[in-house]
């Protein structure tokens, strides 16, 4: 299409960054185990509803592999898996030997629009992929060699990163509304979001960087509806996320409103079975809130006391130099819990779940969240608790350089939640500003905590009008050396030309940071 043709160029350059998810100790970098005896293999495709607005119907394919000894006599519990965005289905035993020398069962199948299967990618819709996750676990139902609790309803568990998180959550709740029950006995979704329109334009800005990343990687396979595309062009000439706001422009929020675990729950749904999310604390994407938004709100309370989420250092990460963010990988949370990396976590996880083995974990009901310094912090509340005041603060916006207020002196542990109340006032309509935690010896060496910064979006000029301003939730020990600074900034790379579109001010008075202090 000559639309695609156009962004080609633009994006092609970024194509490579989508796939940017560092994930500590996944399977991904591992080094491969050789094939082990026995497990064996086969490939198949199956028909699911079409298209919105086609008619032929889509297939959707997928590898199912069966581990050594699972018989009809024998049954073992299954494991779904599937792909990150631009990604495709696990195909050679070596992909998931580790779920197979468990004892597993696997079944791995290419999304909608990716790999073998056909389609475009409507981004985990209810209405599409979610017929896709329903008609899979009726493949597995069949498989004679797969534990079965009833009719219909194989013992199963689900594994995947980032889009491979997303069918999970809306696998099981999908499970949940049309049948009243979820289906999947456990679910282990990495680095994936609760709301879509919140994660890829928080309060409608876009972060660029991510969108034009993401569109780029699915040119090659033309996975992505045309009128996506068309909003990426529109997003980044007009600076707002699309909503159908201007005659003939597409509406965004409408297309990706049930696309995630928000919408469920905004129904009334929650899930009640045992979930290990895993987040990235450095996840400029899908940040470390959305992970916790999930674990206080999709999951019953009797759930959450089945349930743990273990933030590492990882994700979507993409470099962070206005402001300056941290470059580090580490898991020492999984490590602490399991003795591993976080798959091996997640393995002993759906052996308690699923095979009702008992390898002793003690992190359930509680957030474990690993710091910048690859420490981990445990909590059962991540919800701010103090407040403190800041002095107030002007700064341009649109172009110039971050400023850094101190908050507080270490030493002070802080994990969880944050965000910022003061009065905002603005000189012009449209007035933007990047705010994000960081931590340094002085405002001169300030870093930002993790990598991620929130905007202030002030579509019309105000005067000292009361703002709660979501700040990146965090975990950090402040040494006692350094000090906790609330950074503003008129500009971020990772919301590339997203900020005022005239230069201008912004003001914030009687301002108070809210942090969930640890201790």
């Amino acid at each position: 299409m000559p639309l695609r043709t156009t962004l080609a160029a633009g994006l092609a350059a970024l194509a490579t960054l989508a796939a940017t998810q560092v994930v500590p100790g996944s399977t991904a970098e591992a080094a491969p185990p050789l094939p082990g005896p026995g497990h064996t293999q086969r490939d198949g495709c199956l028909t699911s509803v079409p298209d919105p607005g086609t008619s032929r119907p889509v297939e959707i394919c997928y590898t199912v592999f069966k581990p050594a000894g699972a018989s009809r006599r024998a049954p073992v519990p299954l494991l779904m898996h599937s792909h990150g965005w631009g990604g495709s289905r696990a195909t050679k035993v070596a992909d998931v030997q580790r779920y197979l020398d468990a004892g597993y069962g696997v079944l791995s199948y290419d999304q909608r629009g990716w790999g073998e299967s056909g389609g475009h990618a409507h981004v985990e819709n209810p209405a599409v992929e979610g017929h896709d996750v329903r008609a899979l676990v009726g493949v597995v139902g069949k498989l004679r060699w797969v534990r079965q609790d009833g009719p219909g309803d194989p013992r199963m568990g689900a594994v995947g990163g980032s889009y491979g998180g997303g069918y999970q959550l809306l696998g099981a709740f999908e499970e949940l509304r049309t049948r009243g029950k979820p289906v999947f006995d456990a679910l282990a979704p990495e680095i994936t979001w609760n709301d879509l329109n919140d994660s890829l334009a928080p309060e409608g800005v876009v972060r660029t960087e991510w969108a034009l990343a993401l569109s780029a990687a699915s040119l090659p396979f033309d996975a992505l509806p045309a009128n996506v595309y068309k909003a990426l062009v529109e997003g980044a000439a007009t600076g707002y996320w699309p909503d159908g706001r201007f005659p003939l422009g597409e509406d965004m929020e409408t297309f990706f409103d049930r696309n995630g675990p928000s919408w469920h729950v905004r129904d009334g749904r929650r899930l009640d079975i045992p979930v290990l999310f895993g987040q990235g604390t450095t996840d400029s994407l899908f940040n470390l809130q959305q992970g916790l938004t999930n674990w206080r709100t999709a999951l019953t309370p009797r759930a959450r006391k089945r349930s743990m989420l273990v933030g590492y250092n990882g994700g979507h990460v993409l470099p962070t130099l206005l402001p300056r963010g941290v470059e580090v990988t580490s898991d020492p949370c999984s490590e602490r819990l399991g003795g591993g990396d976080f798959t091996a976590l997640s393995l002993k996880f759906f052996d308690e779940v699923l095979k009702g083995r008992d390898w002793e974990l003690r992190g359930y009901g509680k957030v474990h969240l690993a710091t910048r310094y690859s420490t981990c912090t445990t909590v059962r509340s991540v919800a701010p608790d103090t407040a403190f005041p800041v002095r107030d603060v002007a700064t341009s916006t649109g172009v110039g350089l971050p400023i850094a207020v101190e908050v507080a002196k270490g030493p002070l542990r802080i994990a969880g939640s944050a965000y910022l109340s003061a009065k905002v006032s603005t000189l012009l309509p449209d007035s933007r500003a990047f705010l994000g935690l960081a931590i340094g010896r002085s405002p001169l060496d300030a870093t930002l905590v993790q990598n991620n910064v929130m905007p202030l979006n002030e579509p019309k000029p105000v005067s000292r009008v009361q703002r709660r301003i979501e700040l990146p939730a965090v975990a950090v020990d402040v040494p006692e050396h350094q000090r906790l600074f609330l950074m503003v900034s008129p500009i971020s790379d990772t919301f590339l030309v997203m900020g005022s579109r005239l230069p201008g001010a912004v003001r914030l008075q009687d301002a108070k940071v809210h942090l969930s202090v640890v201790g």
